[in-house]
């Protein structure tokens, strides 16, 4: 399947901030909006954001319908999700994509906004895994944000590389981008949503997960073949695991190796993606190539 890319966005135009998953106050936007404006961008505040609903960001039909606003609006140039959380997953099989089919548009977010970044990969459309709005200024995430911007502007792609690690695997591999949260990958494995590894470099993310979690998910996803006809694998952040009072006895990066050692593609822990500051931008769907030697590891387009 051949994998389209949206418009670069251009100064003056209009994007929307949404919140498919859990509320945030409309407060909390408003570094974010001063930032989106100052890169010339005029901003659209969806229904949803200061929707309350328990933890959610208004009733899942209030969400859906205003995710599906921006998504037909053809002055709306790009989808920002304000936040994750939990939620998004119990929208996205009622969203009509034909209005998005007939005029791409970018849809950025990262976390449980994993839930978009597959389902459009396997649509056949690319989208961004970066930082979103309520992080826009974390202390520390200066760069992260610059590749969001980039991304979105449709720049020049930036290596990134990370460092040495002993679990790392050698090898050179080119292939799509596909990945983010490992929590939401294994949420959308068998449905509409997911979208094919074979062929393509899988990154991965995850915060606040027991151990014993990562390595359910990680064997759910061997067993149901997603492992093995990977290019290559990226590991990103690990953040906030949690253990039993009998400890697993691994760490989650020791987790995946477990199961990437069964394969023979390269590996390269340690790259600065997921729920730290340093959060760079990925456009699921590029294709990059991932380069993993004595120096490290190092993503290139």
């Amino acid at each position: 399947m051949s994998i389209h890319f949206p418009p670069a966005l251009q100064p003056g135009q209009r994007v929307a901030i949404v919140s498919p998953a859990r509320k945030i106050p409309a407060a909390e936007l408003a570094p974010a909006i001063a930032t989106l404006k100052s890169w010339g961008l005029e901003v659209v505040l969806g229904e949803s954001i200061a929707g309350d609903y328990h933890q959610f960001a208004g009733p899942d039909e209030l969400r859906r319908a205003d995710f599906q606003r921006q998504l037909d609006d053809p002055s709306i140039r790009a989808i920002l999700c304000a936040r994750g959380g939990y939620g998004t997953a119990r929208i996205v099989d009622g969203l009509d994509f034909a209005g998005f089919r007939a005029a791409p548009k970018w849809v950025a977010g990262f976390s449980d906004i994993t839930v978009l970044n597959a389902h459009l990969l396997a649509l056949g459309y690319a989208s961004i895994h970066g930082v979103m709005p309520v992080l826009f200024h974390q202390a520390g995430g200066e760069l992260a944000l610059e590749t969001l911007r980039r991304a979105l502007f449709g720049e020049a792609f930036q290596p990134i590389a990370a460092p040495p690690h002993a679990l790392n695997r050698p090898g050179t591999a080119t292939g799509a981008l596909v990945g983010g949260n490992l929590s939401l990958l294994q949420t959308v494995t068998g449905t509409a949503s997911q979208a094919g590894f074979a062929g393509r470099i899988l990154f991965l993310e995850d915060l606040d997960e027991y151990l014993y979690h990562v390595d359910r998910m990680m064997l759910h996803l061997d067993r149901s073949g997603q492992l093995a006809g990977l290019a290559g694998l990226v590991v990103g952040h690990f953040s906030q695991m949690r253990d039993n009072a009998i400890p697993f006895g691994t760490t989650a990066w020791e987790i995946i190796d477990r199961y990437a050692q069964q394969y023979d593609f390269p590996v390269a822990y340690g790259f600065p993606v997921g729920h730290e500051a340093d959060n760079l931008a990925l456009t699921v769907g590029q294709v990059v190539t991932l380069t993993v030697d004595e120096a490290g590891g190092a993503l290139t387009a």
